[in-house]
């Protein structure tokens, strides 16, 4: 069975950007409190009439494609992941194949939030591994700033978010000790609404009420402390299985790319395992959590500033709402 490698990164970020001190102005916080327990200095936030959630990630996978020689015509399937998706429905997958010209390949859509692009990943990497693709697109891209709540009330959880966009095209593997090494998944839905948008939901028989919008149950809710309880848990184990699985060690590991929840998680998770600043890489005071895209958009940066180099041994790790949380350990 042959493995697949990254052949090429792309992002893509809005051009509007949106600092603490313009989040002071419209609900009460302050730059210090975000930096402090959050990292994050500043985000994007889209453009309307510019900006959409599947276009967004054409302009990444345009650039990913680029990176790695090939042509849009090139490529057998797309996987998007989002939890912002344009429509309600058909999901963001078709739109993005129409922005870049396609037909009739396969656009499979997956919602898995923060931990969206490592699913996404592993979905390709299967693919390929069984012979049934070649040229798989892998794309996160999230509209948050259209959904959250900017009054005080919302504060604990706006302040955070941020839009973007990161992709990766995935091909065969010359070497089956190169690439994709392996990739573990998870999941705990016993805590799924600590971490949710819960309406409007299908549950109910009024999809959208007045009664929801003024209990602010249409933004998202986030039980912080239990979020960073459970994800300075989990990223740990989930990059320790798949150093383990592969007969390695956390001091092997070139470059730690984990999803940008928090500048504190990311700190805890470098000294829980051993590394030096400069083997985990961290963009989240440019553009705050911008989930599925979070992964890939650091990903990308990290391969344009040339901190990831041919040989080296690439962890991806992360954690998110559901509770589910993954990683992929790649031999770039």
């Amino acid at each position: 069975m042959r493995n697949s490698k990254i052949a090429g990164v792309g992002h893509y970020v809005p051009e509007r950007i949106v600092t603490n001190k313009d989040l002071e102005k419209i609900m009460e916080t302050s730059d210090e409190w975000i930096r402090e327990r959050t990292g994050i200095v500043e985000r994007r936030y889209f453009t309307e009439g510019t900006d959409t959630t599947a276009n967004m990630g054409a302009n990444a996978a345009r650039m990913a494609l680029k990176n790695a020689g090939l042509e849009a015509s090139d490529l057998d399937m797309i996987i998007f992941a989002t939890l912002s998706p344009d429509y309600v429905f058909p999901g963001s997958g078709v739109l993005l194949q129409r922005e870049l010209g396609l037909k009739e390949i396969p656009a499979l859509d997956v919602r898995n939030q923060c931990s969206g692009f490592v699913y996404a990943l592993s979905v390709g990497d299967q693919f390929i591994k069984t012979g049934m693709y070649n040229n798989v697109l892998v794309v996160g891209s999230e509209i948050h700033s259209s959904g959250l709540d900017f009054t005080t009330r919302g504060r604990n959880v706006s302040v955070i978010f941020g839009d973007g966009a990161g992709a990766v095209v995935l091909t065969p593997s010359e070497s089956t000790d190169r690439g994709i090494l392996s990739t573990h998944l998870h999941a705990d839905g016993e805590f799924a609404e600590e971490l949710a948008t819960l309406d409007p939901g299908s549950n109910k028989k009024d999809r959208l009420t007045h009664e929801m919008i003024d209990e602010g149950t249409i933004y998202p809710y986030m039980n912080g402390n239990m979020v960073f309880k459970h994800a300075v848990t989990r990223f740990p184990e989930v990059i320790e299985e798949a150093l383990n699985k592969n007969g390695y060690k956390a001091s092997d590991i070139d470059m730690l790319i984990p999803h940008q929840a928090n500048l504190r998680i990311t700190s805890y998770i470098q000294q829980k395992m051993g590394l030096s600043p400069d083997k985990v890489m961290s963009n989240i005071h440019k553009y705050g959590n911008t989930t599925a895209a979070s992964v890939p958009l650091a990903l990308s940066e990290a391969v344009q500033e040339g901190r990831i180099k041919e040989g080296d041994l690439v962890c991806m790790a992360a954690f998110g709402s559901g509770f589910t949380w993954a990683s992929a350990l790649i031999r770039w």
